[in-house]
Formats: C-alpha cells, sequence, structure tokens
C-alpha cells in the first residue's frame, strides 16, 4: 500500500470517532463545565451499534455464516439500546 491509500483508510476511522464524539454531546461538558464521562460511554455505545449494524450487513451478504452473522448483529444492537435506555434512566 502506499501512503496515500494509508492516510485515506485512516482518516476514516478518525471522521468516525469525530462523529461519534460529536453526536454523543461533545461541547455539553465544556459549557457546563462536568466530566467527559457520558460523551465517552455515548461514543462507546455507538460503535457497538455500529458494529452490529456491520454484522448485519454482513449476514446479507455472506453465503456461509448468514445466521451467525445475523444473530451476532442483532445481539449488538440490542446491547447499543440496552445501554441507551439505561443510560437515560428508562430502564
Amino acid at each position: 500500500m502506499d501512503k496515500i491509500s494509508i492516510t485515506k483508510s485512516g482518516f476514516k476511522y478518525v471522521y468516525l470517532v469525530v462523529f461519534f464524539a460529536l453526536l454523543s454531546g461533545f461541547f455539553y461538558p465544556i459549557i457546563n463545565k462536568t466530566s467527559f464521562d457520558l460523551v465517552i460511554t455515548g461514543v462507546l455505545v455507538l460503535f457497538v451499534g455500529l458494529a452490529g449494524g456491520i454484522l448485519l450487513y454482513k449476514s446479507t451478504t455472506s453465503e456461509k455464516r448468514t445466521g451467525i452473522f445475523l444473530g451476532a448483529g442483532f445481539a449488538l444492537m440490542g446491547i447499543s439500546l440496552y445501554f441507551i435506555l439505561q443510560l437515560t434512566g428508562r430502564f
């Protein structure tokens, strides 16, 4: 691989981390002078949901391990939903 393709590949992951941090409310702790614990937890929950979505997509494109990807994808999506409900105090 050349350096340009490695840089492009790394940029995708940096973009995802920044996007998830902003989606998790990155500026709220800065404005209110509180801790970043909920932001870090929110980013991790979003990554669990993303991993579940990727596995669900892989289940549609894979011919051999469709059931495993489907089960693991729904499990990770369920875990992400549980964490979201727990963080918001609804569960």
